[in-house]
């Protein structure tokens, strides 16, 4: 008698391993986000119930996820060799990660708020008046990247990033977690270029995507621009292959990509921006499905899920971000206009869709005017320098500081004094410094033709959005990155969008030229001698530019430097700091790292409290039962009140400042920290 054997288990192909685990780091991400915000704004941001609650969230999100059809035609290679660089890219990041703790730029402020919400699980942050014997006018509990609200301290910036960075502490490491985002972005976009421009050219794309020195910086410390990377490459990918779906229930995965598409705006409100297509996509297909096209049931599930993401999003801005909300308003208030122009366009359009088939004609030659435009832009950009210069004269206190900033870079560089220069117009020769002209010429190659084609109706329906998405968040940001113009700070503008959107543009271009080559009649050698070349150009100026700043790990020892002076600062003590850049830099730090209660004593004139206030507050401290504490950045500042104590003497590196080159090196660093106890 025979034993009848179960048929052996089919394993799944290379292709559909790749499809897959691109798509794992967005759902993931939007599975803590959805996770973490009704918990922090209930107050219960704690280990157990953001981590419960995101494993039952993420369980239906990879279901559908793993529903859809195979969509990447790769080999064991080629999945392979991303992954593998994934790999390599997380643990080379981690091994160089940055030690940010200190505020003076926005990491910090994002390393601080993630401390507090870790810690804490609610905001907004108490000022503690009480351990300071009551508000007074002369005490200040905010500081740089923490606003004052009715008593309060409320953290600057969206608070997708922080609840990640928190989650990232609990499991080992909130300093290591942007190397994991960061790997999770390589994975991403190598999907992303598997799925566009073939399977070969994953590897090429996840590889030159990887070494990029924006894509290293950002990798190494708490920015919020990896994780928007991986949510609107995440979506693309999701759209992408939901397209492929020709029959069943489509709206679940739809609505899921436009949701992780709307969560962006939960990272970054520059999110916002960079969703307006989706929306305009979403009325496409609303319109397409009044035609009878398969791709228009996708609309309404794919508009609803933007919608919840982006309502999400600005909701949490409002009850969390609203002083940040407000400090953004000159930028704020047109893209909310923009966007509701958009959305009333876009249904405009719908509802006049078959009208508008009816009776208007497209010019002929639509499709060669599209792609010569594109060439015409990105040569505009290129020429920007030589035809205009970018001024911003101040108008508040927040432009005064980055005109004094300018002005100081400009003195260390031997530059033109000059502080209203922003240097915007470089924008394109940022790009051109950190993938090189290569990519910036296969890019624009690749999007003239696509256009032409698009224009045409002959090229696939699913290169319409990314498309569409990197096409115009490449233009806005280049045309107005509304940023410190100092490099590499400058170059995180182009982490989301530009700089993945452009390398998946360059290898679609360079696998056009080489079956261009082919059509033409030439044979297996001379498009061989194509793809070894151009995988060259691609690599190598990215390359270059990184090396001179990728093993130089900046602002390490701080993490030490800050536990051995919380160490030192009295259990039950109130901490007063009596100078300007003490005050910045370590109000909340104290606060939030070393668990004492902090305040900046009121500055009259100059970067110094005035010696009587000092003292009238320290009696108040007394009185409250608490030890009072005097922090500043000089021995001669805190010896009016008590022997001075240096508690940090810190050495170590910070970016270099660059405005006119891309950056090589890193400056030299000095943080002193002397107290007293009175």
């Amino acid at each position: 008698m025979r034993l009848a054997l179960p048929p052996p288990e089919r394993r799944p192909s290379a292709g559909r391993v790749l499809a897959v685990a691109s798509l794992l780091p967005a759902l993931l991400v939007a599975a803590f986000l959805l996770a973490g915000l009704p918990l922090l704004l209930a107050g219960w941001f704690r280990p157990l119930p953001v981590l419960l609650l995101a494993a039952v969230i993420a369980v239906p999100l990879c279901r559908v996820a793993l529903r859809l059809p195979e969509t990447v035609g790769a080999t064991a290679r080629h999945t392979g060799g991303v992954l593998a660089i994934a790999l390599g890219s997380g643990v080379f990041n981690a091994i160089m990660h940055s030690e940010q703790l200190i505020v003076r730029r926005d990491p910090a402020t994002y390393a601080q708020y993630a401390t507090w919400i870790g810690a804490h699980g609610s905001l907004p942050i108490p000022a503690q008046a009480w351990a300071f014997g009551g508000a007074d006018p002369s005490l200040m509990f905010d500081s740089v990247g923490f606003y004052p609200v009715d008593g309060s301290v409320v953290p600057q910036f969206m608070p997708g990033p922080p609840m990640l960075f928190a989650v990232g502490g609990w499991l080992g490491g909130m300093l290591l977690t942007p190397a994991v985002l960061g790997a999770l972005a390589v994975l991403t976009v190598g999907g992303v270029a598997g799925r566009l421009a073939g399977g070969r050219w994953a590897p090429l794309a996840a590889f030159a995507f990887a070494v990029a020195m924006p894509i290293l910086y950002t990798s190494r410390t708490t920015f919020s621009e990896i994780p928007s990377l991986i949510l609107l490459f995440g979506g693309m990918a999701l759209l992408h292959d939901t397209l492929q779906v020709t029959r069943g229930r489509v709206w679940p995965a739809a609505g899921l990509a436009g949701l992780v598409f709307g969560l962006a705006v939960l990272v970054r409100v520059d999110g916002l921006r960079d969703v307006l297509p989706v929306l305009a996509f979403a009325g496409l297909l609303i319109a397409l499905r009044r035609f009878g096209r398969p791709e228009g049931r996708l609309g309404p599930p794919l508009l609803a899920g933007v919608a919840l993401g982006v309502g999400l999003g600005l909701l949490a801005a409002y009850l969390l971000a609203r002083p940040y909300l407000a400090y953004l308003s000159r930028s704020v208030n047109p893209l909310l206009l923009i966007c509701a122009a958009v959305l009333v366009l876009t249904a405009l359009g719908t509802a006049a869709a078959p009208w508008l088939a009816a009776r208007v004609r497209l010019p002929r030659r639509l499709p060669e005017i599209g792609a010569a435009l594109v060439v015409v832009v990105m040569a505009g950009l290129a020429v920007r320098p030589w035809l205009q210069t970018v001024r911003r004269v101040p108008v508040n206190a927040d432009d005064q500081r980055t005109f004094s900033f300018i002005q100081d870079t400009q003195r260390a560089l031997r530059l033109p004094i000059d502080g209203t220069r922003l240097y915007s117009e470089y924008s394109l020769h940022w790009v051109i410094w950190y993938v090189g002209v290569p990519v910036v010429v296969l890019a624009t190659l690749a999007a003239a033709v696509l256009v032409r084609r698009l224009l045409r109706g002959g090229a696939s329906f699913e290169w319409l959005l990314p498309l569409a998405v990197i096409g115009w968040t490449t233009i806005t940001t280049l045309l107005r990155p509304e940023i410190t113009p100092d490099q590499p700070w400058a170059s995180r503008r182009l982490v989301p969008v530009v700089i993945p959107g452009l390398i998946v543009l360059a290898v679609w271009g360079l696998g056009w030229t080489r079956d261009k080559a082919r059509r033409l009649g030439y044979g297996g050698r001379p498009q061989t001698v194509i793809a070894v070349l151009g995988t060259l150009l691609v690599l190598v100026p990215p390359t270059i530019t990184s090396i001179g700043t990728a093993f130089v790990p900046i602002e390490r020892g701080e993490r030490a430097a800050v536990e051995a002076m919380c160490a030192r600062i009295p259990a039950n003590a109130s901490v007063l700091i009596v100078e300007r850049v003490t005050g910045e830099r370590f109000t909340q730090l104290v606060r939030g790292m070393c668990d004492r209660p902090a305040a900046q004593a009121r500055r009259i004139s100059g970067d110094e409290a005035p010696l009587p206030e000092v003292n009238r507050l320290i009696s108040r401290i007394r009185a409250a039962g608490r030890v009072p504490v005097v922090l500043a950045a000089q021995a001669d500042q805190v010896s009016l009140y008590g022997p001075p104590q240096q508690v940090m003497a810190l050495v170590t590196r910070q970016d270099e400042r660059s405005l006119l080159d891309p950056p090589n090196g890193t400056w030299s660093l000095r943080v002193n920290v002397w107290m007293a106890v009175p």
